[in-house]
């Protein structure tokens, strides 16, 4: 999958690809292209603020969340500060990538084979009901989110988009959630990486190519090396077979995505090969947190009005409960931040 910024979008989505297409098949996906959008049901009248009302958490996920119904009311206070053009049209057009095959646990189709779940569209619901606007869910290949936002069809994206200072030369953002890597170990191994690099002397744990995780790993092999001690790193030509290898003890960890890791944990937790996460790291390195952001077309006006309603989120615990039944609670942000620092044009 190619984005408008293949290097940018290399850093997390090519090892969040590999787990989720090969586990996204478990939902009987059919690959597709284009563009789908669906309007979710509950909303006002055109100009008028939608209806407060329910919203349920982590529906049609086949396993992949806890299902959580909140209630939501209208902000006016922050709905006051939209844009005049989205305040009246009554509705946020929500932009998600998720063709053709899905990324769980953060967006994919449901059980019944057509309706978009998963965090991230879970949590442009709740935000767009806070702003008292119809959520109407836009599907596409991540690449054209962009040129949604671009064209003006997509009010803002949300989509795994990582903060970084090349986008926001076109986007303004949002932050609602840290970009982590994860390790991920059998069960029954009481190995943690407690964020010392050292702790992975003589152990072998297996990497996608050409991915940033592999990056930072190589990183790490190197200084061990010139500390007279080593790591082994694995490559395996798709995630099925890394995860028959972890299963099987041939490596003692694997390194990727913490989404993707996440959803895998909640799918073996009751198969004979259980397994759990042993420590994260920022995917933007040691010295800086990355930031997974809500994206709009820079000088839209839309990022500030959106980090207030996912504030507002975080101080009623509604954003809390999102990423719980998702199994994100380590990605919680404790505030929203308006164009937050993003990974910078030299590490890109």
């Amino acid at each position: 999958m190619r984005s408008p910024h293949p290097a940018l979008r290399s850093r997390v989505t090519r090892g969040l690809l590999a787990a989720a297409s090969a586990a996204a098949l478990t939902f009987g996906l059919a690959a597709c292209g284009g563009e789908s959008a669906a309007s979710d049901a509950g909303a006002g009248g055109t100009g008028g603020p939608a209806a407060a009302g329910p919203l349920t958490i982590g529906a049609l996920s086949n396993g992949a969340a806890k299902q959580v119904e909140l209630k939501v009311a209208v902000e006016e206070s922050i709905r006051a500060r939209l844009p005049e053009g989205v305040r009246k049209s009554g509705e946020l057009v929500i932009g998600v990538g998720a063709l053709p095959a899905g990324f769980p646990p953060l967006s994919y189709v449901g059980t019944d084979q057509k309706t978009l779940t998963g965090a991230e569209p879970d949590l442009g619901r709740l935000v767009a009901a806070t702003l008292g606007l119809k959520p109407v869910v836009r599907n596409s290949t991540w690449e054209n989110v962009f040129v949604g936002l671009d064209s003006g069809k997509v009010d803002i994206a949300f989509t795994n988009v990582t903060v970084t200072e090349e986008r926001k030369k076109k986007y303004e953002f949002a932050s609602y959630r840290k970009d982590n890597l994860a390790f991920e170990v059998n069960k029954d191994d009481s190995w943690n990486f407690g964020n010392d690099y050292r702790s992975l002397a003589g152990k072998t744990i297996a990497v996608s190519r050409g991915t940033n995780q592999e990056k930072i790993l190589l990183e790490w092999q190197a200084k061990l090396r010139t500390e007279g001690k080593d790591l082994e790193v694995k490559y395996f030509p798709d995630i099925n077979s890394t995860y028959l290898a972890l299963s099987g003890k041939k490596i003692d960890a694997s390194f990727g995505p913490n989404p993707a890791v996440a959803y895998h944990v909640t799918q073996t937790a009751q198969s004979t090969s259980p397994t759990r996460e042993a420590g994260q790291f920022s995917g933007a390195g040691e010295t800086l947190q990355g930031l997974i952001a809500a994206a709009a077309k820079k000088d839209s006006g839309l990022a500030g009005p959106v980090a207030e309603a996912i504030n507002h989120l975080i101080a009623q615990g509604q954003y809390g409960q999102v990423l719980a039944a998702w199994n994100l609670s380590p990605e919680a942000v404790t505030t929203s931040e308006v164009n937050p620092p993003g990974l910078p044009l030299n590490n890109s």
